[in-house]
């Protein structure tokens, strides 16, 4: 199974901003909605996610509130701001033009 190691550079990033286009979540929420929606092929582990979230709190393209969980434990709960929902359509072009130009280059060797 790939880790967050294997993925290409950005990728992480794409996925949380994708993930939280959905609505807003807890770190390990978004994990888990990953994790789901991958068949449990990408799991991202904890070192990888919170300083992405940190990454992209300083970015301005996503912002954090301290909430309860479903458990009633204090959690941060993480949203796409408008700034992070334009990078996010950025990021999905960028995404489409990147697997277009790898499918291209596999199918002629």
């Amino acid at each position: 199974m790939p880790s967050t190691s294997d993925l290409l550079q950005g990728t992480l990033d794409l996925l949380i901003l994708r993930t939280l286009a959905l609505e807003s979540m807890h770190g390990w929420g978004i994990a888990q909605r990953i994790q789901q929606a991958s068949k449990d092929a990408l799991q991202i582990g904890q070192g990888s996610l919170y300083p992405a979230l940190h990454r992209l709190e300083y970015k301005g393209w996503i912002s954090a509130d301290w909430g309860a969980s479903e458990n009633n434990r204090k959690a941060k709960f993480y949203s796409l701001t408008a700034t992070g929902k334009a990078q996010l359509k950025a990021e999905l072009k960028d995404w489409d033009r990147l697997t277009t130009a790898i499918g291209l280059v596999l199918k002629q060797v």
